[in-house]
């Protein structure tokens, strides 16, 4: 029993079912125990092929060598990429298409918060937290869309937040580019249809991690816990199965949308 008293029993991970088999799916951010590398895992599960990608190096090699040891090599690579570089984002996309031959799915998951109340906020905070989270996104979703647009056919899935919708203390930067994420994933969408491409973004609230722990108070996180409906924190795999989710046929006909994995939807 949480807290609130609500039960809040660990959910299950599921098995795979293939439902990406021999899909090419590529996931930035990817190293490490978070989204990005629960995502990355679960790609693999269902049968995808995955590039995985990170800015900080030794921790991707220390990922890519562990999904090699459970998937196999020729099921899994990895390409550096600091996502706020242009020449970085057109370099991933394209070892990705020219290592698997094609991009079925590209998941853009970098991104950097950080806690600063707006009247002692920096420039340089602002703007680094819009460079990475927003821009970042905007680079990584631009970059796929080329490749897919030629292929006639694709997927993208952004990770976005519930700070896009609700307030909260601290956070002005990463709420602005967070909701910057959610428009932009509407607007694109739009744009990406004629090419045969869905893009859709996901909302999580609080995906416990070891990092988050490290950057997060206990109180903040305690908060956060005893605002969702079963008085928990999700685990970072149960965003990555939205993530596949919308990433396979059975949302085929969704675009445009921005998913809750969370019950802070306004």
């Amino acid at each position: 029993m949480s807290e609130t008293g609500i039960p809040s029993t660990r959910a299950t991970p599921v098995p795979g079912h293939g439902l990406l088999r021999d899909r090419v799916v590529v996931v930035t951010a990817a190293a490490g125990a978070g989204i990005g590398g629960a995502t990355a895992r679960r790609c693999l599960e269902e049968g995808a092929r995955v590039v995985i990608s990170d800015a900080h190096e030794r921790r991707l090699d220390r990922s890519l060598t562990d999904l090699e040891r459970e998937f196999g090599a020729e099921s899994v690579a990895a390409v550096p990429c600091d996502v706020t570089s242009e020449d970085d984002v057109r370099a991933l996309f394209a070892a990705a298409a020219e290592r698997f031959g094609r991009i079925d799915v590209a998941v853009n998951n970098a991104g950097l918060g950080g806690t600063a109340d707006l009247v002692e906020m920096t420039d340089e905070q602002w703007s680094r937290v819009l460079d990475v989270t927003l821009g970042g996104t905007m680079r990584c979703t631009r970059a796929a869309l080329r490749v897919m647009r030629e292929q006639g056919h694709g997927v993208i899935v952004n990770n976005a937040s519930v700070i896009g919708w609700r307030a909260q203390r601290g956070q002005s930067h990463y709420a602005a580019a967070k909701a910057g994420v959610m428009a932009l994933t509407r607007c694109a969408a739009l744009e990406a249809a004629e090419y045969g491409v869905r893009i859709n973004a996901v909302a999580p609230s609080l995906a416990m991690h070891p990092h988050l722990v490290k950057v997060t108070s206990e109180e903040l996180l305690t908060e956060l816990t005893r605002r969702e409906a079963y008085g928990r924190y999700a685990e970072p795999w149960e965003v990555a199965n939205v993530i596949v989710f919308l990433a396979t046929d059975y949302s085929s006909y969704m675009t445009g949308e921005v998913v809750a994995v969370s019950s802070q939807h306004p």
